[in-house]
């Protein structure tokens, strides 16, 4: 990092500290302590009123806030961010009704006009790949700021269930219920927006697909203090499956395990036995249309070994196939 660049930082960076020491500085930029009392120097010569407290508890104390100046982006930077705006092109929802094309005309009319031009260098040299968003989630805003806020809400939730009929391969069937949860996180996946969330009537960590939420409400209940400060990776520790949890267990080899990696969800994990890997996990009752969709991805990557009304769903499911063949 250049030292103009360094200094820009450290600015806003003990600016927002108020009182600092010269560890935190070296910490901070990974610079050695010659180097930090060289640059609060240089601070004080910019105009910082830097103030030195002496003693075995001193350091460096801020007199008063500084005007900043305003942010800047060095090259690096700005690619990545043109990069990151780029990941928001598949989304047509987004928390806070944030849109791509608004974000990227702000963001290029920002650049200046050698900056335009290096950007659209990349354009012309990088080709994004995206999965499309497949579903519209209409309360993204809403999920999202009930998890911020630790709040308690209450969803019709339309669970999806597929029933079969002589007559019909596949019929879709929808069941709404009202349930109360404790949104925790969302992230995004092949296409879907999921709400990690702690259901309070079963009493148990689950997985929404948020275009399948309507009508969310605050409600007056209490938040439960051991999901506050859960993160999206600590909320996977919370899964446990219900009674009546289906376990299965499938024979996987490399090509699968690679495709494992690639999508995978909080019910199911990677086991060897004698030298073979397995595919792991449950599954509740009125989820096998979803097991069974996402164990034919895998396709001869995968064997299923139990239990043998799951090989039966998934052997029935490649004949419904080949009759729209």
């Amino acid at each position: 990092m250049k030292k103009s660049e360094r200094m820009n930082q450290m600015l806003r960076f003990i600016n927002q500290k108020q009182q600092f020491t010269l560890q935190d500085l070296m910490q901070e930029f990974q610079i050695s302590k010659r180097t930090a009392i060289r640059d609060i120097a240089s601070l004080e010569e910019l105009g910082a009123p830097i103030y030195a407290e002496y003693g075995r508890y001193g350091g460096y104390r801020l007199l008063q806030q500084m005007q900043l100046p305003p942010i800047s982006f060095n090259t690096g930077e700005l690619h990545a961010l043109y990069f990151a705006i780029q990941a928001l092109r598949s989304f047509s929802n987004l928390p806070f009704q944030a849109t791509f094309r608004s974000i990227h005309e702000k963001f290029i009319s920002a650049l200046s006009d050698k900056q335009r031009l290096e950007i659209q260098n990349i354009e012309h040299r990088v080709s994004f790949k995206h999965t499309e968003q497949i579903k519209d989630s209409e309360n993204l805003e809403f999920l999202l700021m009930a998890a911020v806020q630790n709040t308690v809400i209450q969803i019709v939730y339309h669970n999806a269930r597929t029933s079969r009929h002589k007559e019909s391969s596949s019929s879709y069937v929808t069941n709404s219920n009202v349930r109360t949860i404790q949104p925790i996180a969302l992230y995004a996946m092949r296409g879907y927006w999921y709400c990690q969330a702690y259901d309070l009537h079963k009493q148990a960590y689950r997985i929404f697909r948020c275009d399948r939420i309507s009508s969310p409400q605050l409600t007056d209940i209490e938040p439960l203090d051991h999901i506050k400060e859960l993160s999206l990776q600590d909320a996977h520790s919370l899964w446990k499956p219900s009674e009546q949890a289906i376990p299965f267990q499938c024979r996987i080899n490399e090509a699968g395990m690679e495709l494992f990696h690639q999508e995978h969800f909080p019910s199911m994990k990677l086991e060897v036995y004698a030298e073979q890997t397995y595919l792991v996990g449950s599954y509740e009752p009125h989820e096998l249309e979803f097991i069974i969709r996402y164990l034919a991805g895998y396709g001869k990557s995968i064997q299923i070994m139990k239990p043998a009304s799951l090989k039966q769903a998934l052997r029935q499911y490649y004949l419904d196939l080949l009759e729209h063949v």
